[in-house]
């Protein structure tokens, strides 16, 4: 056990065997530590709210609520728990249901055993996005198959008027999946700065997190999928 409190984590799957396996998986690490499991959405709801997860490892395809809603859920309590919603493909629309609904990230159901151990930090960090090049993708496919034709534009959200210059810099190259430190050496910024702006932008937008960010500004088309014959 680490001096610091452990990272606590709910799993949420209806399958047994893969609840088993995440379990002994996160389970080997001191700073991690599972709460609970259950095993659909609406029981998944009502362990968030009396445990107080860290992380939730959420199922998108389950019975009696599914993850999905149940994402949804949990984000409109305003519960602090960030989500990962686990998807069979990486290009999937419940996937990209999930980080509308909220989820802070997702990640393929057979992640190798290091990944997920490090997905679980970054998201309990709340500097997501995990696997950002995939989301990226994820986010480029749907919002531009779901939200408008091509060539539409995109209304402007006021709130964009906010940002300053450099706020906008940022949020733009958050959206292209970069990380602080890549951020940092593309600006000639330090860590801690970009920290601070990151900080700021989600405070003026409302967002909770990066991946929300992220949402955002495909969203409301402050970046356009990069390949529009894709």
């Amino acid at each position: 056990m680490t001096d610091s409190q452990p990272i606590t984590v709910l799993l949420v799957d209806d399958q047994p065997l893969l609840r088993m396996g995440f379990r002994l998986i996160l389970e080997g690490e001191d700073d991690l530590g599972i709460v609970g499991e259950a095993s659909d959405g609406a029981e998944a709801v009502r362990q968030v709210r009396e445990l107080n997860p860290d992380v939730v490892l959420m199922d998108v395809r389950m019975p009696v609520l599914d993850g999905i809603e149940a994402t949804r859920a949990i984000t409109a309590s305003g519960s602090a728990a960030r989500i990962i919603i686990l998807t069979t493909f990486d290009v999937d629309e419940y996937a990209f249901a999930g980080l509308q609904a909220g989820a802070s990230a997702f990640l393929l159901k057979d992640v190798a055993p290091s990944e997920l151990i490090h997905a679980v930090r970054v998201v309990a960090s709340g500097d997501a996005v995990v696997a950002p090049r995939v989301t990226q993708r994820l986010l480029e496919t749907y919002v531009r198959g779901a939200h408008r034709p091509a060539n539409a534009a995109a209304p402007r959200d006021p709130l964009l008027e906010d940002l300053t210059p450099r706020e906008t810099e940022m949020l733009e190259a958050m959206a292209e999946g970069l990380s602080n430190g890549e951020i940092a050496h593309r600006y000639f910024l330090s860590e801690a700065t970009v920290k601070t702006h990151v900080r700021r932008i989600l405070t003026k937008l409302h967002l909770r997190d990066r991946v929300q960010a992220v949402v955002y500004a495909y969203e409301t088309g402050l970046v356009v999928p990069s390949n529009p014959d894709y």
